[in-house]
């Protein structure tokens, strides 16, 4: 086959916050910091989740799971965005820049169906508590967390495919800190762009929608349950097993349709750089935080595991 789809580019310059040279140490601390603490974060729920048998349970496996996409998905992100902030120039090799999106697309839509997961996993607890333990069985569960990291794995292959087969004639330089579709897609040139860019925002938007329905079915779901329960102590406690999966839940989707969904003016470069930390430092940083603040069970655990003398 003749390959037509051979790059005149062989390397990306990520531009990142070069337009904020007087910003660059005081984002490379902050960044750092919320890292670290994401790291930490993530790392006390997992070995929290394994030390106590307590919490053994398809709620807290799904957990488990989802901090194990958040940190990989930073990890392809942060680390050469804090190694940028420290740099004068930026480059990237074309294959490593294929990577980071693969990656991050994975582990990001991997994070959105193991939340729609854990909102099954509530409807079923809270609207047939009889049959939970059959519905949400071990197999069951392992089957659920294995069809969210595939189907992760399909849509970051489906686009980073659909992207880098693309001609890039130059110019190389990306608006952007990290491998993002939008500014590569400025820099692509041939006929077939406008159809790639349009499949590629229906794939994207088809799958994070239909994952938001089925959360907002669940919810639904979850609602018409708690309020047939007669005690307002009961309803309360049903709730309040919801609270943090919610919580997360509208801090991931309302950050990342502020993001992806709001105009694209020809001024929206910068404003896109600095609008992409908070989908990629912050919903990671906010989530363990919230978790473990918000979720009692867990929050005795951790101190029962780190702190046994308290």
């Amino acid at each position: 086959m003749h390959r037509t789809n051979l790059s005149a580019v062989s390397e990306f310059i990520l531009l990142g916050f070069s337009t904020f040279p007087h910003l660059q140490p005081v984002l490379f601390l902050l960044v750092l910091l919320m890292y670290l603490f994401t790291l930490l974060g993530n790392l006390l729920i997992v070995t929290t989740v394994w030390a106590e048998r307590s919490l053994r349970t398809p709620m807290y496996l799904f957990l488990c799971a989802l901090s194990a996409s958040e940190v990989l998905y930073t990890f392809a992100i942060i680390p050469r965005m804090l190694a940028d902030l420290l740099s004068a120039r930026r480059p990237i090799a074309f294959l490593a820049c294929a990577s980071q999106m693969f990656f991050s697309f994975t582990f990001g839509f991997t994070h959105s169906f193991l939340l729609t997961v854990m909102g099954y996993d509530r409807y079923v607890a809270i609207g047939h508590p009889l049959r939970y333990h059959v519905l949400m069985s071990p197999r069951g569960c392992a089957c659920l967390v294995a069809w969210s990291w595939a189907g992760g794995s399909v849509m970051g292959l489906v686009v980073t495919t659909a992207v880098f087969r693309l001609t890039f004639c130059g110019p190389n330089e990306v608006h952007h800190f990290a491998c993002h579709v939008p500014p590569l897609l400025k820099l692509a040139c041939g006929t077939n762009v406008p159809g790639v860019a349009l499949g590629v925002g229906l794939v994207c938007i088809t799958a994070l929608l239909g994952c938001c329905l089925l959360i907002l079915l669940s919810y639904a779901s979850i609602l018409a349950s708690i309020l047939r329960i007669p005690s307002a102590e009961g309803r309360h406690k049903a709730f309040s097993t919801c609270a943090s999966h919610l919580t997360v839940v509208v801090v991931h989707y309302g950050f990342a349709s502020v993001a992806y969904l709001k105009s694209k003016g020809p001024q929206s470069l910068e404003g896109d750089t600095l609008m992409g930390i908070t989908y990629t430092v912050l919903t990671p940083f906010l989530s363990p935080i919230i978790f473990s603040l918000r979720n009692k069970e867990l929050k005795s655990a951790m101190k029962r595991t780190f702190f046994p003398k308290f």
